[in-house]
This record gives C-alpha cells, structure tokens and sequence, in this order.
C-alpha cells in the first residue's frame, strides 16, 4: 500500500488543530484575548458587519479589538454550544471549533465557497454560501423554522437552510435551477444507489462505440427520480465543458461524476461527524409571481432576484436548457427581465418585482424577515436604480427597511460593482 493520500482540508484541520492547542493550553491569556476568532479569508466591511450582526442576534455581547480583527466577549456565555453549532463568520469560539470550519474543509476545488456541493454547475451569480448561513442567523431561523427562496437559482439558500436543520421551499421558474438545486441537496439520501448505477452506467459506455446515446438511454432507465436527476446533472456539466472549453464529453463526464460522487460523500460524513439533523428541502418549479404557498405560512425568506435586465439566463444556459427539451423561446416569455427591449424590458421587469414582492410579503408570516441581495445593474448603457425601487416598493406594500448594507463585489461579469443586503421586516397585522 502506498502513502495515504491527504485532502487540503484534512492538511487544514491538522495544521488549525495544533494551531489551536497553542490557544487552548499553552497560553490561557492568549486564549482570552482571542475568545471569537474570525476565519482568515473574512476581510470585506459588509463581512465584519455580517459578522457582528449574527453574534447580536444569537444575544452575545462583544467588543470588537485589535483593527476589527478581534473580537472580546463582555459577558461569559455558560454554554457555547448553540454558538459553535450555528456561526458563519468564526472559525474559533474560546478554543473549540466551529460546526462551519468542519463543514468548509470538505471541499474538492480551488475556491474555498465552493464545499460540499455547492460547486455543481456552473452558474453565474452565485450566493456567497457563508453570508446565506449569516443571514439564517441573523433573521432569526432556528432548526424546524421554514426559510422561503422564491429565486433558488443555484441552490445555496438551501444548502445552507439544510446544514444548519432548517426546512427550505426553493422555487425557480428555471427548470435549470429546479434541477441542480435538487441534486446538491438530496443526492445524500441515495448515494449507495448513485454508486450502484455508476458502475452499471461506466461499464455500458465503455462496451459501446455509441458513448453519449448508451449514457441517455441508461440515465432514461433509472426509476429513482433523485438518482437519474444526479446523472443528468453530470451530464449537464460535461455539456458545459464541451460547449465552453472544448473537453472531451465523455472524459469531462466521467472526471465530473467522480469529483460529484466525493462531494456527496463528504455531506454525507460530516453530517455524521457533526451530528447534524439536515433541514427538510422542498424545491419546486414555480413562478414568484404567483407563489404556491398559504398566507404567512413562511418564517423567513432570503433571496437574490435575477438581473436578467443585464445577464440574459436564457441565453447564457441554452445549451443545458436545450438539452433538457426546452424551447427557448417559450421559456423567454417565462422568464422575468428577459422579455421586451429598451425601456419595455424594464417595465416588464419591475411590474414583475412588484408582483414577486407583494407574493413575499403575503406568504411571510408577521413580525418576520425577508433579505433581499439586489444591485443596480447597467442596461445599454445606464444605470437601473434597481435597489431603490426594490426599497420603495417594499415600503408601499408594508415591509419595513430595518437594514441597508452595501456589499462591493468585483468582477461579477462587468455587470456590477456593488450590491446590497436589504433586510425587511413585516409589521404586525393592525401596523
């Protein structure tokens, strides 16, 4: 047998855990000076705000020291449990680790946002899944509570929801987005079937001259719903490679399959390591505009509508939409932001926001939270004050604005430069 090989995380752990006896046994005055430590990679003004905001939600009292790099708690905390388990910004709370840095080192790629599955799929404008799980901390949710992402998109919201034991309703009128959200979060329930069909599946390309028919018709033969949507979405990434990099299809497949099956089993171990009870997820094809839910049924909602005003989703994914049997032009007219031109684009979009605006606020229950990720994007040339009208409308229906942060993003396509944390709060009923 040779050497074992070790992940970058289980180096990481290695190297934090010694890292960490130094603060724990050490020097016990070092320890108490560094009693909250953020992760090294924080280092954004909307990140520390994060930050602080989670620790003032979950009721500790702090001082921030040391450049805003170190915080000092003002009050002992008897148990820190519900801290450990919880936090999104911190790595180390009084020398005991935190449920999320076992989480973040289960990860196959070079981006450090991208653990577990959160890299499935290539999609554009992706949630930060630290800030989601922030986010859930600081609007309240608690394990068992409902949180609603009525533009799942690629799925972090529930993700996110999932690990931290709340229940998540992800809707998305993109057949797309329905089908990866589902396979990042529930292929952990079926993998021993997903290793059984991978071997049935590689055998059968493999004796055949017809690679890419054989993979169909055997993906077409799985009766499990979640374990041929998890083969399709393999398929669905090699596509994207093919199409955007020119790889091989097949080699892309079976290199991805691989790399989506550790990934699966990484959830699947850490969930087991951590003891944690996964939130139920509920992810459906469906229309903002006319949400499939009760009246103030939800208790949170955390969501970033499209800019489709600037990024055309349609067209950006049509070789996978295609792929799946969609008909572009059909899904255009679904689609919000992407129908009409000029200034009618931007009507058609912001009559579809208001729609998708007062859905929320019907289905939110009172006194609860909805966060909205919005940014003004560039159309033709000029700025489309996006984030303003979100906050104005939001206002006129009832939601109350109770924080407004601004997060300086880079490079996100040349679309944007900036977007904002908008946190709303739903009055009570006589408000």
């Amino acid at each position: 047998m040779g050497q074992e090989i070790k992940t970058k995380g289980e180096i990481m752990l290695e190297k934090a855990e010694k890292i960490g006896e130094l603060w724990a046994f050490q020097n016990e005055s070092l320890e108490e000076k560094k009693q909250l430590v953020l992760f090294d990679n924080v280092q954004f003004i909307y990140e520390l705000a994060l930050a602080q905001l989670e620790l003032k939600s979950l009721g500790v009292k702090f001082e921030v020291t040391n450049g805003l790099r170190e915080f000092k708690l003002l009050e002992e905390i008897e148990d820190i449990e519900p801290l450990r388990r919880k936090l999104a910004y911190f790595k180390l709370i009084k020398g005991k680790y935190t449920d999320y840095f076992h989480i973040v080192r289960k990860n196959r790629t070079r981006s450090v946002n991208q653990y577990l599955t959160h890299w499935i799929y290539p999609y554009k404008g992706k949630f930060h899944p630290q800030m989601i799980r922030a986010l859930l901390n600081i609007i309240g949710l608690k394990e068992g509570d409902t949180v609603l992402d009525p533009f799942i998109g690629s799925g972090t919201t529930a993700l996110e929801a999932q690990l931290l034991g709340i229940n998540c309703i992800g809707i998305d009128i993109s057949p797309l987005c329905v089908l990866q959200s589902k396979v990042k979060t529930e292929s952990a329930e079926v993998l021993p079937e997903i290793l059984e069909w991978k071997n049935i599946l590689l055998r059968k390309i493999g004796l055949s001259l017809f690679g890419l028919k054989v993979l169909d018709k055997t993906i077409e033969d799985i009766s499990n719903e979640k374990v041929r949507n998890f083969f399709l979405m393999a398929k669905l990434i090699a596509i994207s490679d093919n199409v955007r990099r020119r790889k091989d299809f097949i080699k892309s497949f079976v290199k991805n399959l691989d790399l989506m099956i550790l990934s699966v089993k990484d959830y699947v171990d850490v969930a087991k390591e951590l003891n944690l009870k996964l939130g139920k997820v509920d992810i459906r094809s469906g229309d903002s505009r006319n949400l499939p839910l009760e009246d103030a049924s939800i208790d949170g909602i955390i969501t970033s509508p499209p800019y489709s005003i600037a990024l055309d989703y349609v067209s950006n994914d049509a070789h996978a939409l295609r792929t799946l049997g969609y008909d572009l032009k059909e899904l255009r007219e679904e689609f919000i932001g992407v129908r009409g031109k000029g200034q009618g684009r931007i009507d058609l979009y912001n009559e579809d926001m208001k729609k998708s605006l007062e859905e929320m606020y019907r289905v939110l229950k009172p006194e609860k939270y909805a966060v909205i990720v919005i940014g003004n994007a560039t159309y033709q040339g000029k700025e489309i004050k996006t984030v303003e009208f979100i906050i104005d409308y939001a206002e006129k229906i009832g939601f109350k604005l109770v924080k407004n942060i601004d997060k300086i993003i880079f490079g996100l396509y040349n679309v944007m430069q900036k977007e904002n944390i908008l946190i709303f709060r739903k009055g009570e009923k006589n408000e």
